[in-house]
């Protein structure tokens, strides 16, 4: 009888404890894992930045896909449908998360040509062109510590995420180039396996620290 209720109790753990143990375990793993690596600390703010209405621009508070689109925006405009088709859709529900692109006064015309393209994909109501200077603009990307450049027309095609506190997030060890500062928007199966991947780890990371939040504010 003994041997019998030993056993009872064994196949009762397995079922049900040791499944629950595994789960909590692995849970664990995983949110430990998924921390995607800050790779350059402050990130220069956008004071000096501001939209064709005048509207300021501004990272910290903000998931920000960040971009240098230069002198001719339109001869970016595949990164840009990429962006808007990978990316964009996907995000632009949650409030905290924008696209935004630098680019020279003299951009002007061509920045709103692009815009209404990209309106054609989804409403642009979280993709900003932010205009300033040449020096701003130079700034800004030294201030990434990246491993790229800007060409010759303030551009790259090259998009970074910076997060809410103005830090550079990517990869310390990527598969293919080791550290990883930014995603090449041209490559729409970069943009849309590596890039999505990050940023919704990115969207994780903030709906743990609020859940963490919130309970510490019942407790």
């Amino acid at each position: 009888m003994k041997k019998y209720f030993t056993k009872k109790y064994l196949v009762i753990f397995i079922l049900f404890f040791l499944p629950i143990t595994a789960y909590i375990f692995f849970a664990s793993g995983v949110n430990n894992f998924n921390r995607l690596p800050i790779l350059t600390k402050s990130v220069r703010e956008l004071n000096k930045f501001h939209q064709k209405n005048g509207t300021p621009v501004q990272l910290e508070h903000n998931i920000t896909i960040l971009g240098f689109f230069g002198k001719n925006p339109m001869a970016n405009k595949v990164g840009a449908y990429n962006l808007g088709h990978k990316i964009y859709k996907k995000n632009r529900r949650f409030k905290d998360f924008q696209i935004v692109f630098l680019v020279p006064e003299e951009a002007r015309n061509q920045s709103q040509e692009l815009e209404k393209k990209l309106s054609e994909i989804e409403d642009t109501d979280r993709w900003k062109f932010a205009f300033g200077s040449k020096e701003e603009i130079k700034k800004v990307f030294s201030s990434l510590q990246s491993n790229f450049n800007l060409d010759e027309n303030l551009a790259t095609p090259y998009v970074f995420i910076i997060d809410k506190d103005l830090n550079l997030r990517g990869r310390k060890e990527d598969e293919d180039v080791g550290v990883l500062y930014g995603f090449d928007s041209r490559e729409i199966a970069e943009i849309n396996n590596k890039m999505s991947d990050d940023i919704r780890i990115i969207f994780q990371e903030y709906r743990l620290a609020l859940k963490k939040n919130n309970a510490k504010r019942e407790i």
